[in-house]
């Protein structure tokens, strides 16, 4: 199918099954989509609305992004995961301050240059904000594309990478980007899915080599697959006698970095001492919780909850910048992650 005829089919399904509501078009501002597409990476649409919608009333602008405080935006952020995009959110907005007076550059190079954002969401801001043609190639894009032309290969190897880029390229039309750039991500998510695609509902099913050759479930190749590594630590409860519970903030980089979360003590240390030690804390241990298991992208965590009674001083472990004495009863709303807060909701339904 020569790319005329591609664009105008994606665009004719688009005018009629396309989502024309999502709020980022309403107003397709740089800073609007460029949120949005961030919010977007590994995250489905349902998902994002709320956050999105949370995220610009209080953050209109990059001004107003650049002057928060990292607490602040990572607060809005948790339960979305993947915390990096925040703390690159906040970051780019820095610079964007500071290097070009609050605007989002329309230039693809320079944007790349900008913290959380690739060649991908690069054109997608570009294309979507501004109407430049521009290639996207997020994880919809990727798929469709490989079952249309039949491409082999997992889409994460340069290869197949590669030419995935030059089929997107070949396609982009000129005329109504925006348009043709949200209807391929609308294509990849409600019509051409991981699985149980939704051919015979395809505009360019006629001409899906997978579709032809049978191959919907083959392609595109998946990750070679490999046993995800398990990682095991122990989160301690540690209570005051007022019922408060003492976090720590963890390192900005790394999993969760920037949240709050419980003190983590490794399996082979004896607990009353690692908080002596470390945290000036003379505590009595109790029986451990059973294991919470959390799934990241690249290994498994498991994870002892391990309650404890302060007697001593409080210590080292001072409110500050790096720890605080959590009243449960009382949330105040800073940024943790899914198991800390559920461990947080199961220690106030003890009080």
């Amino acid at each position: 199918m020569d790319p005329a005829e591609f664009g105008r089919r994606v665009l004719e399904w688009f005018d009629a099954h396309g989502r024309q509501q999502l709020p980022w078009k309403e107003d397709p501002t740089p800073y609007r989509v460029w949120v949005s597409e961030i919010m977007l990476q590994q995250t489905q649409v349902a998902t994002v609305i709320p956050y999105y919608r949370r995220f610009l009333a209080r953050f209109s602008d990059v001004g107003a992004l650049a002057a928060a405080e990292p607490d602040e935006v990572l607060r809005l952020w948790a339960g979305l995961g993947y915390y990096a995009r925040a703390r690159h959110l906040h970051q780019a907005a820095r610079i964007l301050l500071d290097r070009h007076g609050g605007e989002l550059p329309l230039d693809n190079a320079i944007l790349q240059e900008l913290p959380g954002i690739g060649r991908s969401t690069a054109g997608a801001i570009l294309a979507l904000a501004a109407g430049q043609r521009q290639p996207i190639l997020d994880g919809n894009v990727k798929r469709l594309l490989a079952r249309f032309a039949a491409v082999e290969g997992w889409p994460g190897q340069s290869r197949v990478l590669a030419t995935l880029w030059n089929l997107a390229e070949r396609y982009t039309p000129v005329e109504r980007v925006a348009d043709y750039t949200q209807a391929m991500m609308d294509l990849g998510a409600t019509v051409c899915t991981p699985r149980r695609p939704r051919c015979q509902d395809c505009p360019l099913t006629e001409a899906c080599a997978a579709r032809q050759q049978g191959r919907t479930a083959d392609l595109p190749a998946p990750r070679p697959r490999r046993d995800l590594p398990v990682r095991a630590t122990r989160m301690l409860l540690l209570r005051a006698a007022d019922g408060e519970v003492l976090l720590e903030r963890r390192p900005p980089l790394g999993i969760w970095g920037g949240l709050w979360s419980f003190p983590e003590c490794a399996l082979e240390c004896d607990i009353a001492d690692w908080c002596r030690e470390r945290l000036g804390l003379t505590i009595i241990a109790e029986r451990p919780w059973t294991v919470v298991r959390h799934g990241f992208s690249h290994f498994r965590l498991e994870i002892t909850p391990v309650p404890a009674r302060v007697t001593g001083q409080c210590g080292l472990a001072m409110e500050g910048e790096r720890f605080v004495w959590y009243n449960t009863r009382h949330p105040d709303g800073r940024g943790v992650a899914a198991p800390v807060r559920r461990l947080l909701a199961a220690l106030a339904s003890e009080l």
